[in-house]
């Protein structure tokens, strides 16, 4: 069993050393086209070991884009694991050692055709913390121009063009469950209040 620890980036947590579970050996279960599965024995604070199983994730961009008449921009696609369509802003994952919001650039030009003239960070989230190092960064896009898409075969989906209020209705409803869209849903309703402001910078 390897003792190099594969998961990314320095342990941010340092603050509570009295909750940090210590790593004691670790090996790779299995490698897929996307996601990597490790295995690793630790050892927790109050000296329990026990194994946990988490994938290996290289990352992804998610875009809160606005068209000029203030909806924002969402995609209806299927998602194989669970068996049904989702509403989700656009977002795809990171290429090796690709800048995350080049990332999000890509991604909204080659799923939705749009190029956007500005663009700012809104931060990162976490969405399974239990099981997985996905971390995904999210942006704001503005001032966007149509133009063709570049998708994958394989992938379809359909552009949804929704209103704030009608994205929250969605939200109430339980029409829209995917976290990234939620958190992105979070900083759209503090923007729209006028509470929390954006650094917006030209592409």
């Amino acid at each position: 069993m390897s003792l190099d620890d594969p998961r990314p980036g320095e342990p941010a947590d340092e603050a509570y050393p009295q909750l940090r579970e210590e790593r004691i050996a670790g090996e790779s279960v299995y490698q897929g086209s996307l996601l990597h599965v490790h295995r690793d024995w630790v050892r927790g604070p109050d000296g329990h070991e026990q194994t946990f199983e988490y994938t290996l994730h290289p990352g992804a961009a998610a875009i809160l884009a606005f068209l000029d008449d203030g909806r924002v921009l969402l995609e209806r696609q299927w998602r194989y694991a669970l068996n049904r369509s989702f509403l989700e802003v656009p977002a795809g994952k990171l290429n090796q050692g690709e800048d995350p919001m080049r990332a999000a650039q890509r991604e909204l030009r080659e799923e939705t055709g749009y190029q956007a003239h500005y663009w700012a960070a809104l931060g990162l989230m976490h969405p399974v913390i239990g099981y997985s190092t996905e971390s995904i960064f999210l942006f704001a896009a503005k001032g966007l121009v149509a133009g063709p898409s570049a998708r994958e075969q394989g992938e379809c989906l359909e552009l949804v063009p929704l209103s704030p209020e009608a994205l929250f209705e969605a939200i109430l409803k339980g029409e829209v469950t995917d976290s990234k869209t939620l958190s992105c849903a979070l900083w759209l309703e503090r923007l729209s209040s006028g509470k929390w402001q954006l650094d917006w910078i030209s592409s």
